[in-house]
C-alpha cells in the first residue's frame, strides 16, 4: 500500500486565514456543530436550512432594490444576512464577525480578506449532513419490483400500402442532409421529387425548412444566452424528449392538481409565500412541457422562452437578473426546481441518487462512490453521494505533448516558444476522468478520525463511479479562482473529447478491482457487473461551449442529429462540420447511453 501512496505528490496548501483562527479560539459556535444548520439539496449539494417559501435578502440593500447580488452571505456571529458587497462593510463595523457562511452553496467566505476559506470541521459537519439524508431517508426499492420489470426490444416500424398512402396525403416534404450537400426529398403518393443544394464544407446557413425537426432557435431577451444554450441540450435529450412528447408531463392536469391542493387554508398560505402575486408558484416542469410542444410543433420561426425566464426567477429569486449567469448554476437549478415540484405529486421514492423520484433524477442521477483509506491501519471509510453532474478540472496530458514541450523549450526562437504554450495547453477528457478518479493524499490539516485507530490519521481519498446516470453530464472548471493572487480567470486551455466514451476504467468496480485484485467478488453493491458494463458505452449529442472571458462571455450550443452537427447560437441555427464542433472550448458535454443513442439520433415521428 505504501508504494501506491508514494508516488502521490504533496499538495501545497496555502497559509491559513488569520481569521478564521481567531474564530475558532474565540469561543464561536464549533464549525463541526453546524451541521444541523446545513441540508441537502435534490442534486446532492449542501445549502443553509430555511423555512419553505422563505428568500433571503441582504439586510442592508433596499427592499425596493431589483438585484441584491448573486451570493448571499450569513453571519456565523450574528446571523445577519448581506451580499458580497456589504459582508465586509458589517465585518469592519462589528469585530470578530468576519467569518461568513455562503447561503446557497455552504462554503465559508472570509469577508475581510475577501477570499474563500477551507476548514475540516466545517467539511466534516456538510458530510454529516449529505450523508443523514442517505442513511435517514426512505428505504430501498424491494426487489420484487425489479422482478416484474421485462426489458422491451426495440423494433423498427414501416408503413404498409394504405399506411403510406396516407401518410403522403397528410404529411409536408421532409429534408435530408447527407455530409455537406442538403437534399430536399418531397415524397406524396404518387410521385417523389428531389432537389440537391452544396454548402460551404465547415457551416451552412439552413433555412428553417432544411434543419430537423424539433430545431428551433431561441430569442435572447437580454444576457441569456446561458439560458439558450442549455434549454437546446435539454429540448433534444433523448428521454425528456420522449418524456415530454408522450405527455407524461401534462401541464393541464397539474395545473388541475394544484387548484385543488390550493383548497386548503394552510397550503394556500404557503403559496402566497412563494408567490406574493397570488396562486401556486409556477411548475417548471409543466413550462418545460410548453416549450416540447411549441419546439416540436413543426413552427421554424425563433421562439422567445419568457414564461420559462420569469418561472425560473420565481424559484431562483437571487439570479433574478437580466446579467449573465453561468449556465451550470442555471442547469443545476432547472433540474432542483422540477424535481422539488414532482416529488410532492410522485409516490415516496426509495433514494434520491436512485433516480426513482422525477424524470430529473431519472434522466441525469448517477452515484459517485468516495473511499478514505487510513494511511496507518489501511482502515477504508466509504460513502455514496448522489450527483447530476460530473465536475472535471483541466489536467494537461502527460503523453507524447510534454515530451515535445521540453524539446521546445530548448530553443529560443519566439515562435517555438508559442508553439510550446500551445501544446502545453491540451487536455483529454479521458485525462480528466484519471485525475478525478486517482488517489489523492489530504493534507495534514485534513486528517480524518479513523474508527479503527480511534484517532486522527493522514489519509489516501479516491474518487470513483458507482452508477453511471442515463444522461451523463461532464462540467468542465474553466472558472479558476486563486487564493495566493486573490483574482480569478478563464482557463482556456483546448479539450479533446470523444464522440463515443468507455467509462468502465472509471467505475467503482474496476477501481476497487484494480485496488485489490479479483479476490473480491460482488464488493460494489446488488447490480451486477453485466448491467454495468452495458451502461458504460456512452455516445456524445450535445455540446455547451463558452467564449470570451469572465466578464463578457458568450454560450452556444452544438446539437447531434441525425449523425449531423448543428450550431444553436440564441436564435440562428446552422449547419456545421464536426471538425468546428471539436475546436470549440467545451464548458458541458451531454452524453447519452449507447444502449439508448438508437433513438437519440433519429427524428421524432
Amino acid at each position: 500500500m505504501s508504494s501506491s501512496f508514494s508516488a502521490v505528490r504533496p499538495l501545497r496548501l496555502p497559509p491559513p486565514c488569520p481569521h478564521l483562527a481567531a474564530y475558532r479560539s474565540g469561543g464561536g459556535t464549533p464549525l463541526r456543530c453546524l451541521h444541523g444548520c446545513l441540508c441537502p439539496r435534490p442534486s446532492g449539494r449542501a445549502e443553509v436550512r430555511r423555512d419553505p417559501g422563505e428568500v433571503p435578502r441582504c439586510a442592508s440593500c433596499p427592499p425596493a432594490a431589483a438585484r441584491h447580488g448573486p451570493r448571499l452571505y450569513a453571519c456565523l456571529s450574528c446571523a445577519a444576512v448581506s451580499c458580497r458587497a456589504h459582508a465586509p462593510d458589517h465585518a469592519t463595523l462589528v469585530p470578530g464577525h468576519e467569518i461568513v457562511l455562503d447561503v446557497d452553496r455552504a462554503e465559508l467566505f472570509c469577508a475581510a480578506c475577501r477570499d474563500q476559506v477551507y476548514d475540516p470541521d466545517f467539511d466534516a459537519a456538510v458530510v454529516i449532513a449529505l450523508t443523514s439524508l442517505s442513511s435517514s431517508r426512505l428505504p430501498p426499492r424491494p426487489p420484487e419490483k425489479r422482478a416484474k420489470r421485462r426489458r422491451v426490444e426495440y423494433r423498427s416500424w414501416a408503413p404498409d400500402p394504405n399506411e403510406r398512402a396516407v401518410i403522403g396525403q397528410r404529411s409536408s416534404p421532409l429534408i435530408v442532409q447527407e455530409g455537406n450537400a442538403s437534399s430536399t426529398t418531397t415524397t406524396t403518393a404518387n410521385s417523389t421529387t428531389t432537389t440537391t443544394s452544396t454548402s460551404s464544407p465547415s457551416s451552412s446557413v439552413s433555412s428553417p425548412s432544411s434543419l430537423p425537426w424539433g430545431l428551433r432557435g431561441l430569442n435572447n431577451l437580454g444576457n441569456t444566452c446561458f439560458m439558450n444554450s442549455v434549454l437546446q441540450a435539454l429540448l433534444h435529450t433523448p428521454l425528456l424528449r420522449n418524456y415530454f412528447l408522450s405527455d407524461r408531463h401534462s401541464r393541464y392536469v397539474c395545473q388541475q392538481k394544484d387548484k385543488k391542493k390550493g383548497g386548503s387554508k394552510e397550503k394556500s398560505n404557503v403559496a402566497e409565500q412563494k408567490n406574493p402575486a397570488g396562486g401556486s408558484p409556477p411548475c417548471l416542469a409543466c413550462d418545460l412541457d410548453a416549450m416540447y410542444s411549441a419546439v416540436f410543433s413543426g413552427d421554424r420561426k425563433p421562439l422567445s422562452p419568457a414564461k420559462f425566464l420569469h418561472s425560473w426567477w420565481q424559484h431562483a429569486s437571487n439570479l433574478a437578473s437580466y446579467e449573465q449567469q453561468d449556465a451550470h448554476e442555471f442547469f443545476i437549478s432547472i433540474l432542483d426546481g422540477i424535481h422539488e415540484k414532482e416529488q410532492d405529486q410522485c409516490k415516496p421514492c426509495s433514494n434520491a441518487g436512485n433516480g426513482d423520484c422525477c424524470i430529473a433524477h431519472k434522466v441525469f442521477s448517477g452515484i459517485l462512490r468516495s473511499d478514505v483509506t487510513c494511511t496507518i491501519c489501511g482502515f477504508t471509510s466509504t460513502t455514496y453521494d448522489p450527483c447530476v453532474d460530473i465536475s472535471l478540472d483541466l489536467d494537461s496530458s502527460q503523453d507524447p505533448m510534454k515530451i515535445a514541450t521540453s524539446k521546445l523549450q530548448a530553443c529560443k526562437s519566439k515562435i517555438e516558444s508559442m508553439l510550446t504554450s500551445q501544446c502545453y495547453g491540451i487536455s483529454t477528457l479521458r485525462g480528466c476522468l484519471e485525475h478525478f478518479t486517482r488517489p489523492e493524499k489530504l493534507g495534514a490539516d485534513q486528517k480524518f478520525f479513523c474508527e479503527n485507530c480511534q484517532a486522527r490519521q493522514e489519509s489516501v481519498k479516491q474518487m470513483s463511479i458507482r452508477k453511471i446516470p442515463l444522461v451523463a453530464c461532464f462540467h468542465i472548471k474553466r472558472f479558476e479562482h486563486s487564493l495566493i493572487r486573490n483574482m480569478s480567470r478563464k482557463v482556456d486551455r483546448y479539450l479533446q473529447f470523444p464522440l463515443s466514451l468507455d467509462m468502465a476504467p472509471y467505475l467503482s468496480s474496476s477501481i476497487l478491482t484494480a485496488r485489490y485484485g479479483n479476490r473480491i467478488f460482488a464488493f460494489d453493491g446488488n447490480d451486477s457487473d453485466e448491467a454495468t458494463e452495458l451502461a458504460s458505452d456512452l455516445e456524445l449529442f450535445a455540446v455547451l461551449t463558452h467564449s470570451g472571458n469572465l466578464e463578457a462571455g458568450h454560450y452556444i450550443t452544438y446539437l447531434r442529429l441525425n449523425n449531423q452537427w448543428y450550431k444553436c447560437d440564441d436564435a440562428w441555427v446552422t449547419h456545421v462540420s464536426e471538425s468546428i464542433v471539436r475546436a470549440s472550448q467545451a464548458y458541458m458535454l451531454f452524453y447519452v447511453q449507447k444502449i439508448l443513442y438508437y433513438k437519440a439520433s433519429q427524428d421524432v415521428g
